[in-house]
């Protein structure tokens, strides 16, 4: 029976064959780790998925709501062109501070800006200084406000945006209506947004691996 030592060695496996990943993403770990972040990072292989996704759509302007310290976001900043932009938003200072040191590390300081405060706030910022829409845009911050970050998401898309939310399974938790808990609850009422979105073509999928048994939603906003 598979089990998560099983399911962690695959996806050493896929990351060691396929991903390739560089001293610079495991310095980024280590930094996170030093700083006592804690260990909610992607996984590398779903790091380059973020990447590969980008590139596929050719993304310029990113928006990520969930900086941590920056594993993601680096990952995604790779894959824009130099004069691309990625504005990610981060609740902790601390936490925004050790992803700032490492854009420096990776060298893509010049193409993220990162944005410290309450997510809720910073989009409704953006919004008054009339910020331009957003080629790709990841949501990975507080789960019950994963509906409201789709609602803004969705003032800033535009025809062609691609739209991904993470841990949108929790354990299977998703599926138990009568849950207590806020984070399950919150992914619940996105995804019944989500449904009843006519602009979206969405769907989600199951995911197991070093992170354990979870998933992401994925949609592209349409005309």
């Amino acid at each position: 029976m598979s089990t998560l030592h099983t399911w962690e060695k695959v996806d050493d496996y896929l990351s060691e064959r396929l991903v390739q990943q560089d001293s610079i993403m495991e310095q980024v770990l280590q930094n996170n780790k030093q700083a006592d972040l804690p260990a909610i990072d992607v996984a590398p292989n779903q790091g380059k998925l973020l990447n590969l996704y980008a590139r596929m759509i050719g993304a310029t302007r990113i928006l990520e709501i969930g900086t941590l310290g920056g594993y993601s976001t680096v990952w995604m900043a790779r894959a824009l062109p130099d004069n691309g932009k990625l504005i990610t938003l981060e609740l902790d200072p601390h936490h925004a501070e050790t992803a700032r040191q490492n854009m420096a590390l990776a060298g893509v300081s010049h193409k993220v800006e990162i944005r410290v405060g309450e997510a809720l706030e910073q989009l409704a910022k953006l919004r008054e200084e009339g910020e331009a829409p957003f080629d790709l845009i990841f949501i990975d911050a507080d789960k019950p406000n994963n509906p409201f970050y789709l609602q803004w998401a969705l003032r800033f898309s535009r025809p062609g945006t691609v739209i991904m939310a993470d841990n949108v399974v929790r354990e299977g938790e998703v599926i138990s209506k009568h849950s207590t808990d806020p984070r399950v609850q919150g992914i619940r009422n996105f995804m019944d947004l989500l449904s009843e979105e006519p602009r979206v073509s969405a769907t989600a999928v199951q995911t197991v691996g070093a992170k354990g048994y979870d998933g992401f939603a994925l949609g592209i906003v349409q005309e």
